[in-house]
């Protein structure tokens, strides 16, 4: 996997940059998705993987299936990734995209997973709670896991915030044992 990022890296960036330069960042990240979503289709991986067909025809298969969906700057850059032998990278070059795209807006997907229901003034409680923890404008989507007991569990990217019964559990049981 870290393979894969590493060579989606270059194109996210460049794709990121483009985007930027005209303003379109909304609409390349809808493009690119349509784009992950195509490329992960059985019947698109095995025409990217037809050893009978050329770079040209694989990026215009794909093309023609993204259709009027796409606008010519994202099919130069399915084309590039094809002539690169790249284009099963598109979903990686599609997260970093995000990443780039979400650095710039100062934004952070957070789940927050909890024993119940959240009702819909706590979510907003806890989504200006982790707004001005975090800097950034937290779009927020909750989870139910029953398991949890009590408590939440609250993930923003790389930051995981265990305020759960159970993870207070697991804690407390480790720090006996130890």
């Amino acid at each position: 996997m870290a393979e894969l990022t590493t060579l989606a890296r270059p194109y996210a960036k460049a794709a990121f940059e483009a985007a930027d330069a005209a303003g379109a960042l909304a609409q390349w990240s809808q493009m690119l998705k349509l784009a992950a979503a195509v490329s992960q289709q059985e019947a698109m991986t095995k025409v990217m993987g037809s050893p009978s067909l050329t770079t040209e025809q694989k990026a215009e298969a794909f093309v023609g299936v993204c259709g009027e969906e796409i606008d010519a700057k994202v099919a130069n850059l399915i084309g590039s990734l094809a002539t690169n032998g790249r284009l099963p990278l598109l979903p990686q070059i599609q997260q970093l995209f995000e990443l780039h795209k979400a650095q710039r807006e100062k934004s952070v997907d957070v789940v927050v997973t909890t024993a119940f229901e959240l009702t819909g003034e706590l979510q907003d409680k806890l989504a200006k709670s982790l707004s001005a923890k975090l800097d950034r404008e937290v779009n927020l989507t909750t989870d139910v896991d029953a398991s949890l007991l009590g408590g939440a569990l609250v993930r923003a990217g790389d930051t995981v915030i265990d305020g759960s019964v159970r993870g207070r559990l697991t804690k407390l049981a480790e720090a006996m044992n130890s």
